[in-house]
């Protein structure tokens, strides 16, 4: 590398073909893979990784429309999207494990209110954001449209 922090693509393939592995991994298109894979099914396992910048205050923002839980007394399912944002301090959030997280709602009988700040609550106690807010926006029930707004501090 010339200096820069990051590796490019051409130094990975470079890296990769000389048959330098990761963790005992391998590579897919010259790009070193790990070789532990990370789950696929719903987990409530948050994994928190460092802040690369913990000294310096600024916003991430998070949103999926993937979001779904069931109503509790119809059973009906509910769709919504879930927008997260925070100013993180020493840690953020690992996006396949948030993923993961958000998978665990699809089945559980749980109001909006309540889906809304448990995620909430789940977060600010896995990375103690110094601001988080969670919005989640639920598709049109009974020709009403749900909006719940949860924030921490």
């Amino acid at each position: 590398m010339t200096g820069d922090r990051f590796a490019g693509p051409e130094v990975l393939r470079s890296w990769a073909s000389s048959g330098s592995a990761i963790a005992g991994g391998s590579a897919i298109a010259g790009v070193p893979v790990a070789s532990t894979p990370m789950p696929s099914s719903p987990s409530k396992d948050l994994v928190a990784v460092d802040n690369p910048h913990p000294g310096r205050d600024y916003e991430v923002q998070f949103s999926t429309p993937e979001l779904t839980c069931v109503c509790p007394l119809t059973g009906q399912p509910d769709f919504a999207t879930v927008s997260i944002t925070f100013v993180p301090d020493q840690h953020l959030v690992e996006l396949k494990s948030l993923k993961l997280y958000l998978w665990t709602y699809r089945d559980v009988g749980a109001f909006h209110e309540d889906v809304t700040n448990r995620i909430l609550d789940d977060l600010v106690a896995a990375i103690s954001p110094r601001r988080m807010t969670v919005h989640t926006l639920w598709n049109v029930r009974g020709g009403i449209t749900a909006e719940v707004t949860a924030s921490h501090p």
